[in-house]
């Protein structure tokens, strides 16, 4: 039979040939490896048969299916050490995540990370013994009757909870058999790499009205160094965390009598300004106005944009006046109400709003983090009103403009279309034709994409932004979604050039997404070592005796009035002591006055991360710095 390869190739082979053999009539490297296959696009296991014409792909460690295929795996290693260890243990679920992967149990004694070392040496035997790994289905009877015969009350639920006629299928490996869509790797001794990390409780199903039952967080990769490089990062991450940094940096501060509601303070509202301020130059130079619209409206406009229907339970409700209203989760509805306020011709499209809106989302407390996760925040949204034909231009231009922004703080990034979800509102049509042209959009430009199908607005689809920042963690903010429904249920218009009326197509999007998130992620970017143009206080002047002080101050005076954010450290401390407390403030300018600078117009000059760059009179000290803030370098 032949088969047809990723790169168009075909490749013969005997009847009924597996994945694995495959790989193997490719080359002996590629069998080696080889973690799993997509066949037609499925992922499968290397053990799945090939029929006549069958489109392979085969899946190693480095791509990210097989990395998952690796973990998920790893998963089943530790569950089978579990049972080997904690014998009267029950199974609930053990799902890949990023960076890794979990198992939920149901333990009669509790465990905890002192126990894990006994744990991981259990499969490091499992590992080494090579177990193969074999996946065969049963009907349903067939497997409650297995699950049961092991005891796994956890097992059966979730089989019986299945769509009649779905098929049932398990891996085993040596005497262990856990139920499992897969696929797996052909044998347990290609893991190569795997770490025990963490231990939490979680709600069997999520539902905090069942039992809790033990979480065990774990990791694994191809390779020992990659492994090793992981946990450098977080060890990095831990230095970096923005919660820590941020109290450091009297930045903000999260109170119980404001759960999920952060409170910024001097110096995060300097930070946060500098953002907004950036915000505002980009946007009036792209064309776009500004507006504001109200944090609260009636029940009445959440049901025409289909929020109280899809979104009701994130959202914060209330009456006044007898009349059902809720608090805004997000700016979208407000700016198609700002729209209807006046007719419009087809020659004032493209119409570009932005608002800096405050919007509330019901969050569960135990999903809140610092500034990652929270009740309320500040969406930089921009809405788009435009002709069909306007579309792809439109997208280009809002590419255009997320890519200047995320160039500016240094971060690279990747980007995903995701597509119709299944909780969506709107015909097959405006779907097909809103993804159509997202997709031509990117494919225009060039850009490289994943596809991620059904991970869409209710309303549309939309291309999502990842950020990589300077630890190699990634971050969803930026977002361009299309959307052909909102127009419709809110019945907007524009008269065209044929004298008709046509409904606009709209964009919804997002560069930084959350001000208050996009401000957390920065200050984990920069290690709180913000650039000049962002850094809460720009200059700290540091007198060496107490006749310098008269002179700080005339200092601070002066760079004040040129716009320069300065203080001086007038405390009878020694200089050493001023100079550390300066640098734990992360300042990216010290300056250190004495009698010498006083008498010559001078300052010495320290600069974060160099130390001592010498002396320098003080014009051209406050222009250097005046010229770091306005050409905003990062440094």
């Amino acid at each position: 039979m032949k088969i047809v390869l990723k790169n168009g190739d075909g490749l013969e082979l005997k009847a009924n040939a597996t994945a694995f053999e495959a790989a193997q009539a490719i080359s002996e490297g590629l069998a080696r490896a080889a973690v799993a296959a997509k066949v037609n696009g499925r992922l499968c296991d290397l053990s799945a048969p090939l029929t006549e014409g069958d489109a392979l792909e085969i899946v190693t460690a480095k791509d990210p299916e097989g990395l998952q295929v690796y973990r998920h795996t790893c998963a089943h290693v530790l569950a089978q050490a579990l049972k080997t260890v904690y014998p009267t243990c029950k199974l609930a679920i053990g799902p890949v995540i990023d960076n890794g992967y979990y198992y939920d149990v149901d333990f009669k004694t509790p465990i905890t990370m002192e126990d894990f070392a006994k744990v991981e040496a259990e499969m490091k035997k499992i590992i080494k013994s090579n177990l193969p790994i074999e996946r065969f289905t049963l009907p349903r009877d067939e497997a409650i009757a297995l699950m049961s015969k092991f005891h796994e009350n956890y097992k059966v639920e979730l089989i019986q909870d299945l769509p009649e006629g779905e098929e049932i299928s398990f891996y085993r490996q040596g005497a262990f058999t856990d139920l499992c869509r897969g696929p797996h790797l052909p044998s347990t001794g290609k893991i190569k790499a795997f770490k025990l990390v963490s231990i939490a409780g979680a709600y069997w199903r999520g539902d905090e009205k069942k039992k809790m039952l033990t979480r065990i967080y774990g990791t694994a990769f191809a390779k020992k160094e990659e492994m090793d490089e992981y946990f450098t990062m977080l060890e990095e991450a831990k230095k970096r965390d923005h919660v820590k940094l941020g109290r450091e940096l009297k930045l903000f501060t999260l109170l119980n009598e404001g759960k999920g509601f952060p409170f910024f303070l001097p110096n995060g509202m300097v930070l946060k300004n500098a953002l907004v301020d950036y915000w505002r130059q980009i946007h009036r130079r792209e064309g776009y106005v500004e507006i504001q619209s109200p944090i609260i409206l009636n029940r009445s406009l959440w049901e025409t944009s289909g929020h109280w229907d899809h979104y009701k339970e994130n959202m914060y409700t209330l009456k006044i006046d007898e009349e059902d209203c809720a608090v805004k989760p997000m700016n979208c509805p407000g700016s198609l109400l700002v729209y209807k306020t006046s007719p419009h011709s087809y020659k004032d499209l493209p119409i570009r709003m932005g608002e800096l809106g405050l919007v509330h989302r019901h969050e569960k407390s135990g999903q809140l983090h610092g500034l990652m996760r929270v009740r309320c925040f500040t969406q930089d949204d921009a809405h788009i009103f435009m002709t069909p034909e306007q579309i792809e231009g439109e997208i280009e231009n809002v590419v255009r403009l997320i890519d200047e922004v995320y160039t500016l703080f240094g971060f690279k990034y990747r980007v995903e279309l995701s597509t119709r979800p299944e909780n969506s509102m709107g015909s097959d049509e405006d779907w097909e034709n809103a993804t159509a042209a997202l997709k031509n959009a990117l494919d225009k430009m060039h850009l490289n994409y994943e596809v991620n199908e059904g991970d869409g607005a209710f309303y549309g689809p939309k291309i999502d932004f990842h950020l990589q920042d300077s630890i190699g963690r990634t971050w969803q903010c930026g977002t361009i979604q299309l959307d052909f429904q909102l127009p419709q249920r809110f019945d907007i218009e524009y008269v065209g050039e044929d004298g008709q009326k046509h409904r606009p197509i709209m964009i919804h999007r997002v560069a930084f997404g959350s001000i208050e998130r996009f401000i957390g992620i920065l200050i984990e970017h920069f290690a709180g070592k913000f650039p000049v143009w962002l850094a809460p206080e720009q200059v700290k002047v540091l007198p060496v005796t107490d006749r310098a002080a008269e002179y700080a101050g005339k200092l601070v005076a002066e760079m004040s009035a040129k716009g320069l954010r300065a203080s001086a450290d007038l405390r009878k401390e020694k200089i050493g002591r001023k100079i550390l407390d300066a640098e734990l403030e992360k300042v990216p300018y010290k300056l250190i006055v004495g009698d010498k600078e006083m008498e010559n117009g001078t300052v010495s000059v320290r600069r974060r991360g160099e130390g001592d760059v010498g002396e320098m009179e003080k014009e051209r000290f406050i222009s250097l710095v005046f010229d770091d803030a306005e050409s905003k370098r990062i440094f």
